[in-house]
């Protein structure tokens, strides 16, 4: 037994875990129920927390094929977003999607159906996979495919890894010409000002607006908008057109040590959202940023879940629905400012069309706050999931470590549907996580 946790390092677990080589052994690793797969352990909460076993992928590490006529690779389960970068990027390809993090497996981002600043125009990871190998309650391993199995894969994107244990999968990569971003820093004045914004910058690839959640008043929302765009080779200054697909290593810092609890409280977060926003007017317009910083900002810091402190963090992350996102947003962002429990890392995000299973996007705007674990910010996050049940609004599972079950279920009528057939299939004994036994799936 050994203690694990998410990367929010809240809840902490005592948990039987094993790392097993190949598939023989990794069927008797999982053969006594109540398993799951952990990937990175990049999930914030409990969900890759194994009630009975957690299975450790990293192992299954290899990228098997690669079919540079369309795109297509072939890789296990356990390897990293930054290992496909590392490959293929200098070749000239780069996942269609990818999340705020490279430090993700494969694995995991298929059962989170992970997304990131482009849902809004081209979906969520799952759009871009073709196939997925899963091993079953019973040790037999289901090719899976929108054509084939397709009940299976549905449910397994975004069913964090209560379908069985994804082994292998093709994903689809998109051709690049360039390692660099073509950036477009837009300062918004408040939450209207920010959803106009939005709305204008429809046919961008990519945006997603840093919030300052601690801002009141006529300033409510107050936003900076950053829409990119994957730069052409031709359109590169003369020094990075000469070797376009390079850019410059950044330099990497580690929090070493368990940061001070008082560390993160009003004033310190209300005086660096006030900084942030003065950089961010002074960077508005147009710029040219490599793809690591751009879409990678906190990877820069190597442990950066230790800032919270000791007790670690939680993040709340809704979407709610079109229709009543502008009420919403207002009261969930009126309540954080109201309880000086501010984040300096709040991400603002629209989506577009969602898809089946348990999969978190769907039309509408997505926010995402950070907190520390306290009493305090944990009785803030119960009135955070009221206010976004009121607007019928949903959860993302990935983040998830402390909500309860009553708020799934009446949150999305799917997750019932999902309960059933793991019953029916006779997964909910094979396979069960921390999450899974508190959300009743």
């Amino acid at each position: 037994m050994q203690e694990i946790s998410g990367w929010g390092r809240f809840p902490r677990r005592f948990a039987r875990v094993a790392a097993p080589h190949g598939e023989a052994a990794l069927r008797a690793a999982a053969g006594g129920g109540g398993a799951v797969a952990r990937g990175n352990g990049r999930a914030y909460g409990d969900s890759a927390i194994g009630s009975a076993a957690t299975i450790e992928m990293r192992r299954f590490n290899r990228i098997l094929a690669f079919d540079s006529s369309s795109g297509r690779l072939v890789a296990e389960a356990g390897v990293l977003l930054s290992d496909i970068i590392d490959v293929f990027l200098p070749r000239g390809w780069f996942p269609y999607v990818t999340p705020g993090t490279k430090f993700v497996t494969l694995g995991g981002a298929i059962a989170a159906d992970a997304h990131g600043k482009n849902h809004h125009c081209e979906g969520s990871f799952g759009a871009f996979v073709d196939w997925i190998d899963v091993l079953g309650a019973d040790g037999s391993v289901t090719r899976a495919s929108p054509a084939s199995n397709s009940r299976l894969f549905e449910w397994t994107l975004g069913g964090m890894g209560l379908t069985g244990i994804i082994l292998r999968a093709a994903i689809r990569l998109r051709p690049v010409e360039s390692a660099w971003i073509s950036q477009k820093t837009l300062p918004a004045a408040n939450l209207d000002a920010a959803l106009a914004a939005f709305e204008t910058a429809r046919e961008a690839t990519y945006s997603a607006a840093w919030i300052d959640c601690l801002a009141s008043g006529d300033s409510l929302g107050r936003s900076l908008l950053m829409l990119g765009e994957h730069a052409r080779a031709a359109d590169l200054p003369p020094a990075q057109r000469a070797a376009p697909l390079q850019a410059p290593l950044r330099r990497k810092r580690r929090v070493l040590w368990n940061a001070p609890s008082a560390l993160l409280n009003r004033c310190t977060v209300k005086a660096f959202n006030a900084l942030y926003w003065r950089q961010g007017l002074r960077r508005a317009g147009e710029s040219l940023v490599d793809w690591d910083s751009f879409f990678y900002p906190l990877d820069a810091v190597l442990g950066w879940n230790r800032i919270y402190g000791r007790r670690g963090f939680v993040q709340f992350q809704c979407v709610l629905p079109t229709q009543s996102a502008r009420a919403g947003l207002v009261a969930l962002l009126s309540e954080t400012s109201a309880a000086g429990q501010g984040s300096f890392l709040a991400v603002l995000k629209q989506f577009g069309r969602g898809r089946g299973g348990l999969s978190f996007p769907m039309p509408g705007y997505t926010l995402a706050l950070d907190f520390p674990a306290t009493v305090r910010a944990l009785a803030l996050l119960d009135r955070l999931d009221a206010i976004t049940l009121e607007h019928g609004g949903r959860f993302y599972l990935a983040k998830d470590a402390r909500m309860a079950a009553a708020s799934l279920h009446r949150s999305d009528p799917r997750a019932a549907r999902f309960q059933a057939m793991r019953r029916k299939e006779g997964l909910d004994t094979a396979f069960a996580s921390a999450q899974s036994e508190r959300l009743l799936l």
